[in-house]
């Protein structure tokens, strides 16, 4: 269980009712949400459509070699409380010491969502006691985070049709940093729970989206850009299945004109296809429950992947206090720009803003429109190549080796290749065909050596990894194009010499 610090500013959020944004959901199933605006339609109770409204809590562990306030390593699946210092462990005496590497990559995230940094942040204790928390509190930012008032562009398509995509936006309402907690491991068998530190202390970046979502498909669509940013970055690796990328969705309804809804958080989502399916049962339960004349009550709930549903996990009713207080053993973390940095201060020592921008990379979006106006390739085929991990590269390569023009490649990679990988659950990089054999086998195609049939034949010999080349087996199976009319002239005569009987009977027919 991990502790989450931001209560407050979705409760904040939701108080703010209908001055909201409250984006309209189109149709029953969230299939491009309100690309084209409308509503849930009226149910039984013949009132008016539905609006949902769905805000986000990411938390994205940092890409860093050891933990936020320790020296201590971090490695996924190492053994058992391996690897916990005795400040992670909470040992008397011991103190925090605030890592660089975290911060920076927290300043670099911001920027990229454009955010506005804060010179002068703060760290809090949050009081809470759970079993995988030693010191019974987590370090965090309540007060005055790293990072705030920022945005995220991202695209869906409507109705599933790539070729129709829709650009939306969604606010992010502030970026702070916080340590993670350990993990209780239970084991029913022996009817005992075991608890493993080495997640202790890691480093988090808390992300709050504001509830500017309104269905599952938007939801998915803004965490998966989130991913790739962070990815480019190198602020966190992101790989929700190791747990690096934890969503907490807020999903509640109302009425056009009316407050929000008695909101609902469901937690710890480890999947982008989860989230999207957890958000939209939320949703049509919601509204169920009051079609039917029940009430939402303020609870968490948890995602059943196997079930499909959401099952509650504990209520909210009463207000939990936190007991938040300033971090007693850690200064301000004060940061720094190029006008505001001292001329006696040692640059290792501190953290520049503006030098950390300088040093931005390209962003998805920007990488994006650099393949569709390098490559003439549509914009819809670059959404592909970066959603895929080493696909961009891969299609690179590619397009380096071969006299074919790149629209062509971008076909072949993702309708053939790309269908191989998926069929056989494999990535990118585990590929059995580089990307010198694809090239090497588009050339033979280009030059019309081959077909396109001889072509599909040929690459699936090659994802057999016999160490083949594309040439040895178009002469091994015959699939060469003849090209010399005579040949052609006497093959055909051959057939019909041979099928005589044939041949009469379909000139007199």
């Amino acid at each position: 269980a991990a502790a989450w610090g931001c209560a407050g500013v979705w409760r904040r959020a939701w108080q703010r009712g209908a001055g909201g944004p409250g984006p309209a959901l189109h149709g029953q199933r969230a299939t491009a949400c309100n690309a084209r605006g409308g509503a849930v339609p009226a149910g039984k109770s013949g009132l008016a459509p539905w609006v949902p409204v769905v805000g986000l809590e990411i938390h994205a562990q940092i890409s860093s070699n050891s933990k936020l306030f320790s020296g201590s390593q971090v490695q996924f699946a190492a053994p058992p409380n391996s690897l916990v210092s005795f400040f992670d462990a909470s040992l008397p005496g011991t103190l925090p010491v605030l890592n660089r590497r975290c911060v920076e990559a927290a300043v670099m995230t911001g920027l990229a969502l454009n955010c506005s940094i804060n010179k002068k942040s703060l760290f809090d204790r949050k009081h809470y006691f759970y079993a995988d928390l030693p010191a019974g509190y987590q370090i965090t930012q309540q007060r005055v985070p790293i990072a705030v008032n920022g945005s995220l562009s991202y695209s869906l398509c409507i109705d599933n049709k790539m070729s129709q995509m829709v650009t939306k936006t969604v606010r992010i309402k502030q970026i702070q940093l916080e340590q993670d907690s350990g993990k209780s491991l239970h084991d029913d068998t022996r009817s005992q729970t075991l608890v493993d530190l080495n997640r202790a202390g890691v480093g988090l970046m808390e992300v709050v989206m504001e509830p500017d979502m309104c269905c599952g498909e938007e939801a998915a669509a803004a965490v998966r850009e989130l991913q790739l940013i962070l990815q480019t970055l190198g602020s966190s690796q992101a790989v929700m299945a190791e747990g690096q990328l934890r969503v907490d969705a807020n999903v509640s309804v109302h009425h056009p004109g009316e407050p929000y809804g008695v909101r609902t958080e469901v937690k710890n989502i480890n999947s982008i296809r989860f989230l999207a399916k957890a958000v939209d049962y939320e949703i049509q339960r919601q509204i169920e429950e009051l079609e039917n004349g029940g009430t939402i009550l303020n609870e968490t709930r948890a995602f059943d992947s196997k079930l499909g549903c959401t099952v509650p996990m504990r209520d909210k009713e009463g207000k939990q206090d936190y007991r938040f207080m300033p971090e007693p053993n850690l200064p301000p973390l004060i940061l720094y720009d190029a006008k505001s940095l001292p001329a006696n201060m040692n640059h290792q020592q501190v953290v520049n803003i503006d030098w950390i921008h300088e040093r931005l990379p390209d962003l998805p979006s920007v990488k994006r429109a650099k393949l569709v106006e390098r490559y003439g390739i549509l914009p819809e085929h670059s959404f592909a190549l970066l959603n895929e991990d080493g696909l961009t590269e891969f299609f690179e390569n590619v397009v380096k080796q071969t006299q074919m023009k790149p629209k062509k490649v971008i076909g072949w990679i993702l309708n053939v290749l790309l269908s191989y990988l998926k069929q056989h659950s494999l990535t990118v990089k585990e590929s059995p065909v580089s990307s010198f054999l694809l090239a090497d086998l588009l050339n033979l195609l280009e030059r019309k050596e081959i077909s396109s049939t001889a072509a599909k034949q040929v690459l699936a010999e090659l994802w057999k990894g016999e160490g083949k080349t594309p040439l040895e087996i178009v002469k091994e199976k015959k699939l060469e194009l003849i090209q010399d009319h005579k040949e052609l002239e006497q093959i055909c005569q051959a057939v019909i010499d041979g099928q005589e009987n044939e041949v009469i009977m379909i000139v007199l027919g």
